[in-house]
């Protein structure tokens, strides 16, 4: 299990500029958090600002599953992160509410990773809106979902290699 002080600069995959977003402020923080209604985990926020979203390297591109999922019999994948921003052409953490809402998914995630079908995403339903959210896995095909992490930083964390599934 790698730490999450060492993850935050191997995490990501450099080599690309896709879903990346500007260089994060405070300023679009405070404006995130009342646009999405929630305080988003200081853990995320810290990532983001080392690189405000992006592809993740593939030796942190997978979360191991206790039980199989339409991606899997194991694991999930993790091969990139919304950042906080309007980059034209790119979706961002502020697209979450019209996601949800458009692939009918829980009221009270922010969705973080995903590609239309099946998302994760910070899940704030047990929790509150203010307190820390854990991370969750959203099958909108199949209308299931899957506690990953009871955390952010924990499921960072507990990323490894797809490769090491295959």
């Amino acid at each position: 299990m790698a730490r999450f002080e060492d993850l935050q600069r191997s995490l990501w995959d450099t080599g690309s500029e896709y879903t990346v977003q500007p260089a994060l402020t405070g300023r679009a923080i405070v404006e995130a958090q009342q646009l999405l209604g929630v305080t988003l985990p200081g853990s995320l926020l810290a990532l983001l600002r080392h690189r405000n979203g992006g592809e993740i390297a593939d030796d942190w591109n997978a979360f191991p599953t206790s039980r199989p999922t339409s991606w899997s019999t194991d694991h999930v994948p993790f091969d990139s992160m919304l950042g906080i921003g309007r980059r034209e052409g790119t979706i961002s953490l502020l697209d979450s509410p019209y996601l949800v809402k458009e692939w009918g998914l829980p009221t009270g995630s922010v969705l973080f990773s995903g590609d239309g079908h099946c998302w994760i995403g910070l899940d704030y339903r047990a929790c509150g809106r203010h307190h820390e959210p854990s991370v969750t896995w959203f099958d909108a095909d199949f209308d299931t979902e899957l506690a990953l992490a009871p955390d952010f930083r924990s499921f960072i964390e507990g990323l490894t290699s797809a490769r090491n599934f295959e």
